[in-house]
């Protein structure tokens, strides 16, 4: 089946349904459950109406069509191949945060530990494995609740939101005002008007009490868990003489551009781009994808696509920890942002940014008494294989593990795939290597690369992690092993096909002239951009010509420019029923 499975119209109504079922807009008093009911109306007539098949989503008379000039042009015949499955994606935590943090200038920090955990893959937006849930949509409830009263209760975050100045308890005209203005941007499009009037029967929140505000904290909280805020919907129109394909109106491209580029909902520059038309050619998009970039929640974005990438994500932010982040963020700018040279130069940079604290931890020389960048000389370094934050990852049983920095290697920057041992060989996976003798040097426990039902898959990894043994698990030099000065560490390594190696620096160097992590670089990055982990024939099409088109010189900003450019980005597939 392909990746995606349901067809997104089916998947829209499952949720709907869900939510509807599983009390989502629950919780409010008086007439509450007429007002959810007539919202969820309206919201039929929004998504899933004729309106919506022949390609509205949401647009009324003021903003125009969503798909602008470009409505009914079909894909080139190149791109009616690249064109990808496209699921009903719902938001991350993490691009919930930054959502409600744009939306309402707050932090909605107990998202973490009001909604279920993401699954990483290792990105957390893997739409096919988002499932509706009742304590989703509980936590849902109350996070919408506990940030509306805390918007309400602060003049100072509800007037911003507000958009206008209230009269007085009656201004009908300001809280309609509030309804299409916040609905635009919760949604991501224009209300239509019989969307606006079926919300501004929460008026009647203010009516009743004589307050205002009432209302407004009633249309936050009916807001902050419509389907429309809390999934990514797409829904575009049909494609003559392709009945799997569907183009993307331009408001659903203008939300897809941002979550994937600023982890956002639209900007309101985007937003009224859209509403102008300006975002029909393939330079308007562009332009806009550059715009996006420049802000510095896309350098974020792109920070963070590498510690997903690399599995560094969950590393602490405090102390020392904090200093490797910030490291390898640094670095991650200079190459991506501020020179604008090939990605690979992440790998191969002589000098890295530390404070004057991590650099001792490091043995390196000092900054000075500020963070700066230190050269790195002939210290066995070079680029982001010799930051802590890499190194940290797959620590295991209070220790480094070969293995695990293999896998982590041959997985993340390699795309290679290996399976998992078989049932009858994870007795011991959770205990440390024995090997024959409990008492040797780790080098020597370590024996599964040389065992008959076992070497298959250890001798593609842990002879990468001996390579990168003499560095500890916080990236720290060492010539002995952890408490036993009695074994010394060599440090040899061996990349089966590339060559051997010895730290760091020669590994980057083994894996630079590969010519092969930029590749998958590439398929990484497609990997966050669809929201799946599976990949099907149009996926590799899509990796193929993207890879081919990125050349020796991979420049990841003009890469992610061109990407959201290209004909098949404006289109969706639908998956097997």
């Amino acid at each position: 089946m392909t990746p995606g499975a349901k067809p997104l119209s089916a998947l829209l109504a499952a949720v709907v349904a869900s939510h509807a079922e599983l009390g989502c807009y629950g919780g409010l008093t008086g007439n509450a459950g007429g007002v959810s009911e007539g919202f969820l109306e309206s919201e039929g007539t929004a998504i899933g109406s004729s309106n919506a098949e022949e390609g509205g989503t949401g647009d009324n008379d003021e903003g125009g069509s969503d798909a602008g000039e470009s409505q009914g042009h079909e894909p080139g015949s190149d791109a009616k191949n690249e064109i990808a499955v496209s699921g009903l994606r719902r938001l991350s935590i993490v691009e919930y945060q930054q959502t409600i943090a744009d939306l309402l200038s707050i932090a909605a920090d107990d998202a973490v530990l009001l909604l279920p955990a993401d699954t990483y893959t290792p990105f957390d937006n893997d739409y096919t494995l988002q499932t509706p849930s009742e304590p989703l949509i509980k936590g849902l409830e109350l996070l919408a609740g506990d940030l509306a009263d805390a918007i309400v209760a602060s003049e100072s975050l509800r007037s911003p939101v507000l958009g206008c100045t209230p009269a007085g308890a009656d201004d009908i005209a300001c809280f309609r005002s509030f309804i299409s203005t916040f609905g635009r941007r919760a949604l991501r499009r224009p209300l239509l008007e019989s969307e606006v009037d079926g919300l501004a029967s929460l008026f009647s929140f203010s009516q009743d009490t004589g307050d205002f505000w009432e209302g407004v904290r009633a249309a936050l909280r009916v807001f902050l868990q419509h389907p429309e805020f809390v999934y990514r919907v797409e829904i575009g129109e049909p494609v003559e003489g392709h009945p799997e394909l569907r183009r993307l109106g331009d408001y659903e491209l203008a939300a897809r551009m941002s979550y994937l580029l600023i982890g956002s909902t639209t900007p309101d520059w985007l937003l009224d781009a859209v509403a102008a038309g300006d975002l029909a050619a393939t330079e308007d998009v562009a332009a806009a994808a550059e715009q996006l970039l420049s802000d510095e929640r896309g350098h974020a974005r792109i920070q963070r696509f590498h510690a997903l990438w690399l599995k560094y994500e969950k590393l602490s932010s405090d102390g020392i920890f904090g200093d490797m982040r910030m490291e390898s963020n640094a670095l991650i700018e200079r190459v991506v942002f501020e020179d604008g040279a090939p990605w690979i130069d992440v790998l191969s940079a002589t000098e890295t940014f530390l404070t004057p604290e991590l650099a001792e931890h490091y043995g390196l020389p000092s900054p000075g008494a500020t963070a700066g960048w230190v050269p790195y000389g002939d210290s066995g370094r070079m680029g982001l294989l010799s930051h802590g934050a890499f190194l940290s990852v797959g620590a295991k049983f209070g220790d480094t593990s070969p293995t695990q920095r293999g896998l982590l290697v041959r997985t993340s920057l390699f795309c290679e795939v290996i399976p998992p041992p078989p049932p009858d060989l994870m007795v011991n996976v959770d205990e440390p290597p024995q090997g024959n003798d409990p008492n040797a040097c780790k080098l020597d426990r370590y024996d599964m690369s040389t065992r008959a039902a076992c070497q298959g898959c250890h001798s593609l990894m842990d002879p990468i992690g001996f390579g990168l043994e003499a560095y500890d698990a916080s990236g720290v030099f060492r010539s002995t092993q952890r408490d036993r000065p009695d074994c010394p560490i060599a440090g040899e390594g061996e990349f089966r096909g590339l060559g051997t190696f010895n730290g760091p620096a020669e590994l980057a160097r083994l894996a630079i002239d590969s010519g092969r992590v930029e590749a998958c670089a590439v398929e990484q990055f497609y990997r966050f951009a669809v929201g799946r982990f599976e990949l099907d024939e149009h996926d590799r099409t899509m990796i193929d010509r993207l890879v081919e088109s990125a050349g020796g010189d991979f420049d990841l900003r003009s890469f992610l420019t061109e990407y959201v450019s290209a004909d098949a980005f404006r289109f969706r597939r639908e998956g097997e029923s």
